[in-house]
């Protein structure tokens, strides 16, 4: 396996962890500072700010976990893109899980310091077994 795509298997890896820990700290470097989310239903999520401040609230009021599958990473220079199967259960606090899973599209920019970073991702997670 390439080292690129031995990079983006790991931020990947990285980021489930980090986000089953609660930790924004460790995935706030995983993403560029103009990253863009899209997940279906809501307007784009632009900007690392706006991450934080959404997983600020939701960490606080949720557990996350999570699975992914990575499908195909395809590396041309500084771009790079990942498609992968995820798999999220997300459980507010005395309450009853939430499973969604679905497909995610992924594109991912080298940094000049050779690391990689999340730019843009398109989530189309539904509820578990409607994808």
């Amino acid at each position: 396996m390439q080292s690129d795509e031995r990079a983006i298997r790991d931020l990947i890896a990285t980021w489930i962890d980090a986000s089953k820990r609660g930790d924004l700290a460790s995935i706030l470097p995983l993403m560029a500072e103009d990253v863009v989310f899209l997940v279906h239903g809501h307007p784009p999520m632009r900007g690392r700010d706006a991450f934080a401040a959404s997983f600020r609230a939701a960490g606080q009021q949720q557990k996350i976990d999570g699975r992914s599958d990575i499908e195909e990473i395809v590396v041309s220079g500084d771009i790079a893109y990942c498609v992968s199967r995820l798999a999220v259960t997300i459980t507010p606090p005395g309450g009853a899980p939430n499973h969604r899973s679905g497909y995610v599209l992924t594109v991912l920019r080298k940094q000049s310091s050779g690391a990689w970073v999340i730019a843009r991702d398109a989530n189309l997670l539904a509820a578990a077994g409607g994808a």
